[in-house]
């Protein structure tokens, strides 16, 4: 099952060199890290098959084209926030759904092109689910720093919004 196997050392440490540069070659892994390139080319293919690892080009927002990066806060009814998380995570526009603490309860990211597509999102759709209250919509203008280590937000190869 995945998430379920326990990470010992070397798998830290091998996560942490893939996370630095995931086009570093097994030797050197293997040589930086002491072993063998079979144990590394198994520990890599187990991360894999348990879902806790996996190799994907990341884009930066600058390759969004014109795309823009906003952030829609959810207040929703506290007994059904698992179940309205999942079905904003549904809809295609959505990149990102997150449960929080604070004024808000879920939070969810979306890249979109036009402002119409946003409203229709926040406005019509999310704020239009049963239990949910209140839709508050923040749309990042200038970005000084973005990790894409810490949440993957792009945009398809065709540059439209996923």
């Amino acid at each position: 099952m995945a998430g379920t196997q326990q990470l010992d050392d070397l798998d830290r440490q091998l996560v942490a060199m893939l996370s630095r540069d995931a086009r570093v070659s097994n030797r050197r892994i293997a040589a930086e890290l002491g072993v063998t390139e079979g144990t590394v080319r198994g520990r890599i293919k187990r991360l894999q098959q348990d879902g806790l690892i996996t190799f994907t080009a990341i884009t930066g927002l600058e390759m969004a084209a014109k795309s823009r990066l906003a952030f829609i806060s959810i207040d929703a009814n506290v007994n059904h926030v698992r179940a309205i998380a999942r079905q904003i995570a549904d809809m295609p526009l959505i990149n990102g759904v997150m449960i929080t603490m604070g004024q808000f309860n879920i939070l969810a990211i979306c890249l979109f092109e036009d402002l119409d597509k946003l409203v229709d999102i926040a406005s019509d759709t999310i704020l239009a689910l049963p239990g949910v209250h209140h839709v508050e919509t923040s749309i990042a203008v200038k970005t000084y720093k973005y990790n894409t280590r810490v949440a993957r937000i792009a945009a398809d190869p065709q540059g439209v919004a996923q």
